[in-house]
């Protein structure tokens, strides 16, 4: 384990003794730890509540937040929260933790495992609610951040930002927060950080990636309109299915044949549905798709490439110009996050120092996930560094190597982070990093 965690927490750890300053701010946070993160940690995953409808953590958050000083504004897009601490001249640095849970049944054997049920405000249905992707830890650290920040205002300088972000599951929270006139309210961050546990990373470790660590993501529709016909007569109408279908096979050749073989991106189709019966040739069919990018350029060569493949399909089948297929692009659209380059060299940089070389580990980024954190950071641009926290023991991914239980994803049912060192280290890596941003 890194430094920080092995000197404070994990003593069986062999490493070099750490400096002065990373060994007071270790033994600080394990202390907090012990007397109030810990304890607040498991009230969170014990009661998760639904994107758009965290009434009771935004209220607790507001709570904790004033508690040690902060100028806490509630309501924000939402349920959203704004928090500041002034300490006088100095940049505007931005910390965001998203707070909400996902409608899964918890199945991780925790013995603080979450039995909360909530109304679903998409269905109206009565659903198990579970932190399957981590934002306990994400808030509790920034408790645990604000009480340390608030501890050593000797040592920094500015103005500090937390945002309580809501609905990131449904990539609605931060889009919500800015149309609430988030910067005009209350000022435009110099720089923007955020961290998410990862189930994929040793606990406490700081993964942190140079260009982009989660994808931009659209979601479109196309609608083929066809030719309503009998199964027997099929001379008689435009089978959409058949229309439909050619577009499935031929969207597979943007990404194979006109994306470059070094740029990643994903074109794929979720769902298909048309027709009512055997005999039946349908007059339309509704196709639907997830499109991921890690840049501008690649979602318009994506795009574009769509809206042709699916028109000009039409125009092949000999679909009148009226009847051609309509491409929708869903307004949830979420850009990639991208991070600031010099800023992730000067916070890694930081981060060794204070923590140790070995707190850094970097692993392949294997998926094309996304998040809504880039509506904070992409226009107006502000420099930012999205870094990941480990959140599974090294025990864990060794039984897994040799052949037992695999480590759950995120959104699984099982799964389950290590809250300390995950929560400890998301303290400390963010402090660390506002100390260097915010430093006199």
């Amino acid at each position: 384990m890194m430094k920080f965690l092995a000197s404070t927490i994990l003593a069986t750890c062999l490493i070099a003794a750490p400096i002065a300053a990373d060994d007071a701010l270790s033994k600080a946070v394990a202390k907090d730890y012990d007397a109030h993160l810990s304890d607040l940690f498991v009230h969170f995953h014990q009661n998760p509540e639904l994107s758009t409808v965290e009434n009771k953590t935004a209220a607790r958050m507001a709570e904790e937040l004033r508690s040690v000083g902060f100028e806490v504004h509630e309501g924000v897009g939402g349920t959203g929260v704004v928090a500041l601490m002034k300490n006088g001249d100095g940049p505007l640095v931005m910390m965001r933790a998203d707070m909400d849970g996902l409608p899964v049944e918890e199945k991780s054997g925790l013995d603080y495992a979450s039995s909360a049920t909530q109304t679903d405000p998409i269905t109206g249905k009565t659903v198990s609610v579970m932190h399957a992707c981590g934002h306990d830890v994400h808030i509790t650290s920034m408790v645990g951040t604000a009480r340390r920040m608030a501890a050593l205002k000797g040592q920094w300088s500015g103005t500090l930002m937390l945002l309580v972000q809501p609905a990131e599951e449904r990539v609605l929270g931060a889009k919500r927060m800015m149309a609430d006139n988030l910067w005009e309210r209350f000022g435009k961050p110099d720089f923007a950080l955020a961290f998410h546990v990862s189930s994929g990373v040793e606990a406490g470790k700081i993964d942190v990636k140079e260009g982009s660590p989660y994808a931009g993501a659209d979601s479109v529709d196309i609608i083929i309109h066809g030719i309503g016909a009998h199964g027997a007569s099929p001379h008689r109408g435009k089978d959409p299915v058949l229309i439909g279908s050619q577009v499935v096979v031929a969207l597979q050749t943007l990404v194979a044949r006109e994306l470059s073989p070094r740029d990643p991106g994903v074109v794929t189709v979720g769902s298909f549905h048309s027709g009512t019966k055997h005999n039946i040739i349908s007059d339309e069919a509704h196709l639907q798709l997830t499109v991921r990018n890690t840049s501008p350029e690649t979602r318009k060569l994506l795009l574009d490439g769509i809206k042709r493949i699916a028109i000009n399909t039409g125009r092949v089948a000999g679909l009148p110009e009226d009847k051609l297929p309509e491409v929708i692009i869903s307004d949830e659209s979420v850009p990639p996050t991208i991070n600031d380059t010099a800023l992730v060299r000067r916070l890694k940089a930081v981060w060794a120092r204070d923590m140790g070389d070995d707190a850094l580990k970097e692993t392949p980024n294997k998926g094309m996930g996304a998040e809504d954190f880039p509506f904070f950071t992409t226009d107006p641009y502000i420099p930012s560094v999205y870094w990941a926290i480990g959140g599974t023991s090294k025990a864990d991914f060794e039984r897994e190597e040799a052949g037992g239980a695999a480590v759950p994803s995120h959104h699984s049912p099982l799964f389950k982070i290590t809250p300390r060192p995950a929560v400890t280290n998301g303290v400390a890596s963010t402090v660390t990093a506002l100390l260097e941003l915010m430093k006199k």
